[in-house]
Parts: C-alpha cells; sequence; structure tokens
C-alpha cells in the first residue's frame, strides 16, 4: 500500500522537540499527557481544554525545569522569555502544537477549544509512556492462541476467533524477542560497569520481572508444553465441515484485508492457519531457546562477577599482613614499638596451631608405583562382543532415520504425480510397518520443510494398526 511521506504538512519538524535543550521535559510532559488521555485512569468524560492542559503540566514543568541537555544551544526552552514556570508551560504547549505532537479540535459540549494527540503523537508518546511503566502482562500469549483455536472449533467458532489466534501468536515472538533484548541489554550494562555495587539494583529489577512475567512464560505459558495442544487444534481446523470452511473463509476476506492480499494457496483459511503452526514452531524451535541462552549469559555474568568480588576482598584480608610487615620494616625503632603493640592487641585473640611433624610420611617406592599404575581394561571375549552385536543389531533392526522415510516418499511422489494415502501403502514386512506408522512424523520434521501431511476424516484397520488416515503431498 503507498503511504504518503511523514515528514510533511504539521510533522514538517516532528521530532524536533526531542532533541532541543529542555528535551527530557518534553519527554516527561508527554508521558504525563498519555496518562491523562489514554492511561489506565484517563477520563473520557471530560476534554482537555488550554486551562486544564495548563494546569496538568505546570508542576511537570515546576519539577524538570532544571534539566538542561549538555552543550545546550539557544531557543524557544531556554530564552529568557521562557524562565518561569508559567511561561516555559505556554513554551512547551506552544512546541508540541506546532510540531504536530498535539491538535486542536473543537468541543462541542463546553463549546470551548480542545486538545488531544495527533495520530502520529499518540503512538509515539505511547512508546515514550511504555518504556518506564512497568509490565502488567500476565503472559498468556501462547495460552491466548490455544484459547482462541479452540473457540474457532466451537459451534460458534468464526474468523474472528482465527485473527485472534494469529495475533496472539505474533504476541508469543515478541514476548520472547523482548526478553532477549532485554537481557542482552543487561550483560551490555554488566560488562561497562563491571562491579556488583553498581549492577545489584538491575540484578533486584529481574528477579522482580521472573517473578512477575518470566516464570509464568516458562510455565503455564511455556511454548513447548502448548505446542502440541495448539497442533491438534489446527489439525482438526483442517477437517471441518465445507460449510463452515466456506463460512470462514468468506468472513475472512472481509475483516483480513491484509491476510487477503499475503496469503498463497488454495484459500486465506489454510494459509492462516499454517502461518500459526509456522510462528509456533518458530518459537518452539528458535525464539524459546535464544531467550533461555540468554538468560542464562546474564546469570553467569553476575555470578562470575560476584565471586571476582569475593576473591579480591579475601585476597585483600590475606595480603594485610604483608602491608603490615612493609609498614614495621619502614617506620622508624619508636614507630615499630607503639605499631607492633597495636597489631599485638587485635590479634591476641588469634590462636595459632602447627602441625605435628610425625604426621608427615613420605610414601614408600611400592606405594607410589601403585599410585601412578593404569590398570589396563580387560579384553572383551568373543562371547561378549557376539552378544553386544545382537543387541545392537536388534536395535538398529527397527530404527528408521526420518529423513530417509522421507526422501522415500518424495520418491514416490514424483513417480505417481499425485498424493500418498497411508491405508495405499503395501505393508509386507515389519520395517514397511515401522514406516507407514513414522511417516506423518518424518514429514513434519524433515529438513526440507516441503512436505504436508493432512489428516484424513477416515480411518486405517488392518492385521498390523489402527489409526488415523493421513495424505501426503509437497507443499503447494
Amino acid at each position: 500500500m503507498a503511504t504518503g511521506p511523514f515528514f510533511e504538512g504539521d510533522r514538517d519538524r516532528f521530532f524536533r522537540p526531542l532533541n532541543i535543550s529542555r528535551r527530557e521535559l518534553v519527554v516527561v510532559c508527554l508521558r504525563t499527557l498519555f496518562e491523562r488521555l489514554h492511561g489506565p485512569a484517563a477520563d473520557y468524560s471530560h476534554n482537555l481544554n488550554r486551562d486544564a492542559l495548563k494546569e496538568l503540566l505546570l508542576p511537570v514543568v515546576r519539577e524538570h525545569q532544571d534539566t538542561l541537555a549538555p552543550d545546550a544551544e539557544q531557543d524557544e526552552l531556554n530564552s529568557p522569555d521562557a524562565t518561569e514556570p508559567t511561561q516555559l508551560t505556554s513554551a512547551v504547549m506552544r512546541l508540541l502544537l506546532v510540531d504536530g505532537w498535539l491538535e486542536q479540535f473543537a468541543d462541542r459540549n463546553g463549546l470551548v477549544t480542545a486538545f488531544r494527540f495527533s495520530r502520529a503523537g499518540k503512538l509515539f508518546a505511547e512508546a515514550l509512556w511504555s518504556l518506564d511503566r512497568p509490565s502488567r502482562s500476565r503472559q498468556r500469549n501462547m495460552r491466548g492462541c490455544r484459547n482462541a483455536l479452540e473457540a474457532a472449533l466451537g459451534e460458534r467458532g468464526d474468523a474472528h476467533d482465527l485473527v485472534d489466534a494469529y495475533e496472539y501468536a505474533e504476541k508469543v515472538i515478541e514476548d520472547l524477542t523482548d526478553g532477549i533484548d532485554y537481557f542482552q541489554e543487561l550483560v551490555r550494562h554488566l560488562m561497562q560497569n563491571a562491579s556488583v555495587h553498581t549492577q545489584w539494583s538491575e540484578f533486584v529489577e529481574f528477579l522482580e520481572r521472573f517473578e512477575r512475567d518470566y516464570s509464568k512464560q516458562l510455565t503455564a505459558d511455556n511454548a513447548t508444553l502448548n505446542r502440541q495442544s495448539i497442533r491438534q487444534k489446527l489439525e482438526k481446523l483442517r477437517l471441518v465441515p465445507e460449510n463452515k470452511f466456506k463460512r470462514v473463509d468468506a468472513q475472512l476476506h472481509d475483516i483480513a484485508q491484509w491476510a487477503v492480499k499475503e496469503h498463497n494457496g488454495r484459500s486465506v483459511y489454510d494459509w492462516l492457519l499454517g502461518r500459526i503452526e509456522d510462528i509456533v514452531d518458530a518459537a518452539c524451535e528458535s525464539k524459546q531457546p535464544g531467550f533461555l541462552k540468554a538468560m542464562e549469559t546474564y546469570l553467569k555474568r553476575v555470578h562470575g562477577l560476584a565471586l571476582q568480588s569475593m576473591m579480591l576482598r579475601a585476597g585483600q584480608s590475606r595480603h594485610a599482613y604483608l602491608a603490615a610487615v612493609q609498614l614495621v620494616a619502614e617506620s622508624t625503632a619508636e614507630a615499630q614499638d607503639s605499631l607492633l603493640l597495636k597489631i599485638g592487641e587485635r590479634l591476641a585473640a588469634a590462636e595459632v596451631r602447627l602441625l605435628d611433624p610425625s604426621s608427615f610420611k613420605l610414601r614408600s617406592a611400592t606405594q607410589r608405583r601403585k599410585a601412578v599404575t593404569v590398570s589396563i581394561q580387560p579384553r572383551p571375549s568373543r562371547e561378549e562382543r557376539l552378544l553386544g552385536a545382537m543387541s545392537r543389531a536388534e536395535a538398529e533392526a527397527f530404527s528408521l532415520p526420518n529423513e530417509e522415510l522421507a526422501e522415500k516418499l518424495r520418491g514416490q511422489l514424483r513417480l505417481f504425480r499425485h498424493p500418498i494415502r497411508l491405508s495405499a501403502v503395501t505393508v509386507s514386512s515389519a520395517r514397511d510397518v515401522i514406516g507407514a506408522l513414522q511417516s506423518v512424523e518424518a514429514v513434519r520434521n524433515s529438513r526440507g520443510k516441503d512436505l504436508v501431511a493432512r489428516k484424513l476424516p477416515s480411518r486405517i484397520d488392518n492385521d498390523f494398526y489402527s489409526s488415523d488416515d493421513y495424505e501426503i503431498d509437497f507443499k503447494k
């Protein structure tokens, strides 16, 4: 979709308020405004007129008016006309209005001019507001995806449930990526300021955040724990009746235009289910291991820093005796007597014990030879080697590599040029039976990711096993 330039009209100098002398003051004012207009305690019954806006920002300006950027140049916020808090408040209001953060509109109820965020101003102010706001998320995105798919399977399930599941799945990736970035930032701070004292507050903040968010993300909302349940629900959704499939697909064309433009394949419905499965797989296979690795790296760095600090303190206490000896050696005779007297008073409570020399005994030659002798591993007999070979053969007789099965299926698909049903596969040996049972797993775990297995409503019942029937084909 074509979009116009961002920096035009009122947004010509949009980011200028964030790069002037009192930019910290501007950021705090934007956070306060967003809290008042769109925060949890926002008052939607009354619009913000000029007097109310000035009354809201005046305490903030008084608190932060002395915060100036280093090497600040002359501008409207540090000019001689903006020294008093009232004047500075008016200057901030005028600056945000001129540069496109705020806009005026007519309040018909109060018959006055009111103020609100522009669309771009609201989006960027929300980002500034969210940076220092503690997270209140319950980390339920993985469970939210699972529950939305469960709702889509119900009698009243519709396209909105599938779109919700897709958005929840995207949020899972965002949660894990945010956690990885958070730990990488902590490691950077730790390496820049290698001190336990300066990093202790960040470690305490990590413990609080772990208790609040990450503990749930690694237990109830764990991607791996919910992956199988989501896969099962996606398989059921692929087998819904034809009338429900057409109804939901038509609804998706109405409410999800972005999916209509991005999808490929026979329907938006199938494409959306495939995207949800791909996102959940990516969360389990790459993002969650990366999240755990980043957390482990940070904890190792903190642990190493704490050990280093303890060793330095212990070393200082051990070297105190050497420092005392050196100080006595460099002092005069009178100063030595006084210093030794003070040291003696401090050491009076110390207890010195010596080892008995008779307890030290040299090893004899025979004992030394026994200590360095390496025992030779006994050679297995012919019967033992034969028994080990038979055990390995029995273990490998019914072990088929997934990639070998996937390659065999690819060859059959190219030869027959139509999908393969498991019920049509001939089973004339034990390896054929195991291969048929393992085919769906081989398709889903193949490296090429070019095969797909679709569950069919029919079942397989033969002399060897009974299970659901599947159709295997190349991905379109």
